[in-house]
């Protein structure tokens, strides 16, 4: 467990969307504030986006085709925090929308509403599918769960094209992009939810969530 004054920064407009992200990180022993457009890179250890509605789709080139739930201005602050974080060399955590917010930050394109959608969301907010995935060989994943592993699935949208330098290291059972890391920069994200899969969320099926985060918080120190 990671000492309590490791700060993480989190994006958000509001608090309530946040919620299981800061109780997951509060029980490993983080600290997870919630940011806005005045916050300093240079005061956190860390950045988590969060999951929550679509990328704004003319920020990778495309008319809406499918996404919704779309929100400028927290495009904006999610954005403007990624490229805050990055440029200061800071480690990067995405969840779900942040897989795809990073995606397109590095100049990758997403898929707008899966074809395989049904097997990936329940349609159903707070409702989870659960399905079988590979990660690749000596990326961070196998490091925590080994090579092939069950996770939670709540979306709509996957990765098309990836940004330049990421490298996609787990898939789902039917080839849909589940995480990406980046080459040279302390940058990882998944399109599953770790938050939803500890504490009082903890299930037996699929794996322990808080050991991703925890390794994340310990990429931090």
């Amino acid at each position: 467990m990671v000492s309590a004054s490791l700060k993480i920064a989190i994006p958000a407009l509001c608090d309530k969307p946040i919620i299981n992200y800061v109780s997951a990180l509060q029980n490993l022993g983080a600290e997870p504030v919630r940011i806005d457009a005045s916050a300093k890179a240079s005061s956190f250890d860390g950045l988590l986006l969060p999951g929550g509605g679509d990328v704004a789709p003319l920020r990778y080139g495309q008319e809406n085709d499918g996404s919704r739930g779309i929100d400028p201005e927290l495009d904006a602050l999610q954005f403007a925090a990624a490229d805050a974080f990055i440029s200061a060399g800071k480690p990067v955590f995405g969840i779900c929308r942040g897989l795809q917010l990073l995606n397109v930050f590095f100049g990758g394109t997403l898929v707008q509403d899966l074809p395989s959608a049904a097997s990936h969301s329940s349609g159903i907010v707070g409702t989870d599918l659960y399905h079988d995935s590979s990660a690749a060989e000596n990326s961070f994943l196998a490091s925590v769960y080994g090579f092939s592993f069950r996770i939670n699935s709540s979306h709509h949208q996957a990765v098309d094209r990836p940004g330049k330098g990421l490298q996609v290291v787990q898939y789902s059972h039917d080839g849909v992009v589940e995480a990406l890391s980046h080459e040279t920069l302390p940058v990882w994200c998944v399109q599953w939810h770790p938050e939803r899969l500890c504490g009082r969320f903890a299930t037996d099926r699929a794996v322990d969530g808080s050991l991703v985060l925890d390794w994340f918080l310990n990429k931090c120190r």
